[in-house]
């Protein structure tokens, strides 16, 4: 790192693969603040790599931008901080079930030694879950799909 006279954006820019105008984009959000060279040219230091590297790991865990913007407030917002992160926290746990019962599908598909997987009991078991209620029925009744 270019410490001594910190790096211009498009150094930061592609130390991250991302484009410029994302670091701008972040900057006009109040999610960057790098210092400005004569002629207001940004400037970024340590703490500003620093910072672009969380909120990466924020946009990796699915927040938004403006909900990122909150790992950056003052202590004053903890309590709507911590509440804004534990809905997130239940968030990512509905969906990592999800992700599981959806992986437990396709890896038994892949070791169905049914020839026709439409008539596996398991995957008919599945979608007979997921009928609406008025149309759920036995599903080793259905008919040859």
């Amino acid at each position: 790192m270019k410490s001594s006279r910190g790096m211009v954006i498009g150094e930061v820019a592609a130390m991250y693969g991302l484009a410029p105008h994302v670091l701008r984009h972040w900057e006009q959000m109040g999610l960057l603040t790098p210092a400005r060279a004569a002629g207001g040219r940004r400037v970024y230091g340590p703490a500003d790599v620093t910072r672009i590297a969380l909120v990466l790991l924020a946009k990796d865990a699915g927040l938004t931008l403006d909900q990122a913007r909150h790992l950056f407030a003052e202590v004053a917002d903890k309590r709507a901080r911590s509440a804004l992160y534990r809905r997130h926290g239940h968030l990512l746990r509905s969906r990592i079930a999800a992700a599981q019962e959806s992986l437990a599908i396709v890896e038994h598909a892949a070791a169905c030694d049914a020839e026709d997987i439409t008539v596996c009991p398991r995957l008919r078991e599945k979608v007979a879950a997921r009928l609406p209620a008025g149309l759920r029925h036995d599903a080793a009744a259905w008919p040859t799909l």
